[in-house]
């Protein structure tokens, strides 16, 4: 899946447009991390475990948003834009764009569009999941599955 923040995609003809996508993660942080946040907090600078947070929610809304552009059978988005919030103790994270169908017409863009292929997504992509979990040992069970207990 190509991602670009801009409205077009140098090297490659949009030829057809699916409409917008969205994924959208609300989280909040474990008691633990919450308190030794809270500690660190007190003497200023950054709060890692806020910053994990939210680098996770910010994987898992795009990996949201990237399924929902290939479900609508896109193979790039555009305009793509990062929103976030907070509600009470529980941070929000928006990522959303517009799902498009492209060609490569440049060389470069073809020898990209290639490499995407057959790679499957782009290297960097592939910390994009829907699977996060703040607890050591197995991810959190998926939608409709049961926990092992």
């Amino acid at each position: 899946m190509l991602i670009t923040t801009s409205i077009d995609l140098p090297g490659y003809e949009i030829v057809a447009v699916q409409g917008e996508v969205f994924g959208l993660t609300v989280r909040s942080r474990n008691i633990g991390a919450g308190c030794i946040a809270g500690f660190r907090a007190i003497a200023g600078g950054e709060i890692p475990e806020f910053t994990k947070l939210l680098s996770q929610s910010r994987n898992e809304a795009m990996a949201r948003m990237v399924a929902e552009a290939q479900a609508r059978g896109s193979n790039a988005i555009i305009a793509m834009r990062f929103d976030s919030g907070a509600i009470g103790q529980w941070s929000e994270i928006c990522a959303y764009g517009t799902a498009v169908w492209v060609n490569p017409v440049s060389d470069y863009a073809k020898q990209q569009y290639d490499a995407m292929v057959q790679a499957g997504d782009l290297p960097h992509q592939q910390t994009y999941t829907t699977r996060v979990s703040e607890w050591t040992g197995p991810a959190s069970p998926q939608p409709g599955q049961r926990p092992s207990l």
